[in-house]
């Protein structure tokens, strides 16, 4: 089995200081451990969680990625690199992967990560059940003091990108109240609702952070938000609106780029409304995708017709935003064959977090554009955590305006929750074909005949209309001038670490 073919090698540690370096943004341009640089970055809402393995919120783990790392991480380019492994190997049929520890990896507690740690982390991971990928691993098991089996009930070419999973220590027995992780930064303090405090972790074993002192000050008032980055009380926003990005002056350079999300109308296909597919199609009819962009982030973005956005290239099928026309008139023939009309109609409420000011204004526009069809759609706002409880997790709603993210670099991160027993299926979507369509991909070895059964599961969401799939929206982040060195990432992430002062 350990023959010349036996194994594909990836990742060669030789290589490793070099490719990181690029991934950290350059932040050895910055300014070296011992200075006194400190940054105020807003964030919409508080973390939900200090524990990596059961955090949810895109929100949380886009900051958090600073301070916990995986065997691999992503870097910029949407490529994975070594992390807290310096190498690995891989089974030719995909069912065993071998990782290389990294010499030097320590935790922000100052312990040497060990292959106990590893066995511990992955292990933890998969029975905190928040990735139904991690469910496929048979075993991990340590091979020796340096390397890590992880063997899978089935093969999986895609399962790397499922090992960003955090490594934390074993003896951490509360990592709710004390998260320890690996990354550019270590956790110091938070005041709910108010800020959490990061500082550089000294010791990291890759590139330094550039900038010493971080804290993410809850911005959770939308109208705050240009008053705080004029005020000088945020140094940082991302993914200000248009209309913010309007409002700032030439202190501030605003970086483009795509949020890298799937930005929809999603249904609750529990409810009685939204089980009917005619149901479901007449609000597609009813879309006009241009006349929210244009509202909502003055006609930037990607339109989307699936649960896939741009980034992922092979499997990204932009003829699929076609599929519904806006067409009122046929809307309506479809809500009249589901017993809706001008005497009884289509009545429902769009759940949304206040804090999200393109979520809020979209629904505004969806509720309008459904107007004209006869649809009565209210709008309630509701804070994130409400949000988080009754939508996400309760599924207690008909209908909500929300970016769904990638949390890794695997097509399966974004189409797996459409599976009917999904645990994070929060639109209770049952489809049998689709099941088997996704069961397909996961089977394959093959790339091109997993690609294929990736995209057939996307053109099964289109057509099904399993919610009202609107875009991909464009990210503005505002910088303060005193720093540069912001990196864009083909995932919700905010790598902290690439910035630094300017010169």
């Amino acid at each position: 089995m350990k023959g010349r073919n036996a194994f594909r090698r990836a990742l060669l540690p030789a290589i490793v200081m070099s490719i990181l370096a690029a991934a950290l943004g350059g932040c050895a341009g910055g300014k070296t451990a011992g200075d006194s640089s400190t940054i105020t970055i807003g964030i919409p809402q508080d973390l939900e969680s200090l524990d990596p393995h059961y955090m949810t919120a895109a929100g949380t783990k886009e900051v958090l990625f600073n301070v916990f790392e995986g065997l691999v991480k992503p870097d910029q380019t949407g490529d994975l690199v070594p992390a807290v492994a310096s190498g690995y190997e891989m089974s030719e049929d995909a069912s065993l992967y071998t990782f290389t520890l990294r010499d030097g990896v320590r935790f922000h507690d100052g312990s040497a990560v060990t292959v106990d740690d590893v066995v511990y982390s992955i292990q933890r991971c998969k029975d905190a059940g928040m990735n139904s990928a991690m469910e496929e691993i048979a075993s991990v098991t340590a091979k020796d003091d340096h390397h890590v089996d992880i063997a899978l009930n089935t093969h999986d070419a895609d399962f790397l990108c499922n090992l960003t999973c955090a490594i934390i220590p074993k003896a951490n027995k509360n990592p709710e109240t004390n998260p320890v992780g690996t990354g550019p930064y270590r956790y110091v303090s938070r005041s709910p609702q108010e800020n959490v405090i990061l500082t550089r972790f000294e010791d990291y074993w890759g590139t330094p952070a550039g900038i010493r002192d971080v804290t993410l000050k809850i911005e959770a008032n939308a109208d705050a938000i240009v008053m705080d980055l004029e005020g000088g009380s945020v140094d940082m926003f991302a993914r200000v609106t248009s209309a913010q990005k309007e409002q700032l002056s030439d202190k501030f350079t605003i970086y483009t780029g795509a949020m890298n999300l799937v930005q929809a109308l999603y249904l609750n296909n529990k409810t009685d409304a939204f089980s009917d597919p005619n149901v479901r199609k007449a609000l597609c009819y009813c879309l006009d995708r241009k006349g929210v962009m244009d509202f909502v982030s003055d006609g930037e973005g990607s339109p989307l017709g699936s649960s896939i956005y741009p980034s992922f290239t092979k499997y990204f099928m932009p003829e699929l935003s076609s599929l519904y026309p806006n067409n009122v008139d046929k809307a309506k023939e479809l809500l009249k064959e589901a017993g809706y009309d001008e005497t009884n109609p289509l009545t429902f409420t769009i759940t949304v977090a206040s804090n999200y000011q393109q979520h809020v204004d979209t629904a505004q526009v969806l509720s309008e554009q459904f107007a004209k069809a006869g649809v009565k759609a209210q709008i309630q706002t509701v804070e994130w955590n409400t949000w988080l409880s009754e939508v996400y997790t309760g599924r207690n709603y008909e209908a909500t305006v929300v970016g769904v993210d990638a949390s890794t670099l695997s097509a399966s991160a974004l189409l797996s929750r459409f599976v009917s027993d999904a645990g994070n299926n929060f639109t209770n979507y049952t489809n049998p074909e689709y099941d088997k369509a996704y069961a397909e991909a996961m089977a394959a070895i093959d790339d091109t005949a997993r690609t294929e059964a990736y995209r057939k599961c996307e053109r099964i969401l289109a057509e099904d209309a399993a919610n009202v799939y609107i875009q991909d929206l464009p990210c503005f982040v505002a910088l303060n001038k005193r720093y540069t060195g912001y990196q864009f990432y083909p995932l919700y992430v905010q790598d902290i670490a690439s910035l630094k002062l300017a010169d």
